[in-house]
């Protein structure tokens, strides 16, 4: 009797290292190594300075290390031409911003179609995915809003929306929750947990040790290394 194999891990880094040349080279992240499984919700968390963001690049597959791997779903972003990388991203890992980056031209639909354009479907099934997520992060009843007329959370509901079209294996949450008051990021922050419920695997790059604290698992960066 054959005994299926494990999933691939959604993210596994092994040795990554980044260094940025000039006169004094700045060794931004230092041998990281880190596993997220699928379906985990993961803080990445520290001050700044500590690395975070130059790893959640790297993560998100906008920078390469300068040794070391990258592995979504199995794998190595490193053996891939930029062209290879570039489809990588777009299908296997969503993106939220603390600024939003919405267009402020389009509908709440049409900004999370957006999310599809690089997959190669066709408009109609772009926009009826769109709708149907929106659906999921409790703004069914907003679909032809401008983001102009939407509140901050009503934002980035549609930029966690446009993260989540297409299943991909990883969403990457950057300071999620940033731009919001405390209400509103209280809503935002259980949006997560209930996505994750649902199966959705999430990191969440922060500074804030108290959003940190309500994630189910916390990676501790400091100096380029993680720390605990």
């Amino acid at each position: 009797m054959s005994v299926a194999n494990p999933p691939a891990p959604a993210l596994q880094l092994r040795g990554v290292t980044k260094t940025f040349d000039g006169p004094t080279p700045v060794h931004a992240l230092r041998d990281v190594d880190l596993i997220v499984e699928q379906g985990e919700l993961v803080a990445i968390a520290g001050p700044s300075g500590s690395g975070k963001s130059t790893l959640l690049n790297v993560i998100g597959t906008l920078d390469r290390p300068t040794t070391g791997s990258v592995e979504i779903e199995g794998s190595d972003a490193a053996k891939l031409s930029d062209r290879e990388l570039a489809g990588l991203r777009s299908q296997r890992i969503g993106f939220v911003f603390q600024h939003f980056n919405l267009l402020g031209g389009m509908s709440a639909t049409d900004n999370v179609a957006t999310g599809m354009l690089y997959q190669g479907r066709r408009a109609a099934e772009r926009r009826r995915e769109a709708r149907t997520v929106l659906g999921r992060v409790g703004l069914g009843h907003r679909l032809d809003a401008k983001p102009a007329t939407l509140s901050g959370g009503e934002r980035q509901r549609v930029a966690i929306a446009r993260a989540l079209v297409g299943d991909p294996a990883l969403v990457l949450a950057d300071e999620p929750t940033g731009n919001l008051d405390s209400s509103t990021s209280e809503e935002i922050i259980d949006l997560l947990l209930g996505l994750n419920a649902e199966g959705t695997t999430i990191l969440v790059i922060t500074h804030d040790n108290e959003l940190a604290g309500r994630m189910p698992r916390q990676v501790r960066v400091r100096d380029g290394r993680v720390a605990a």
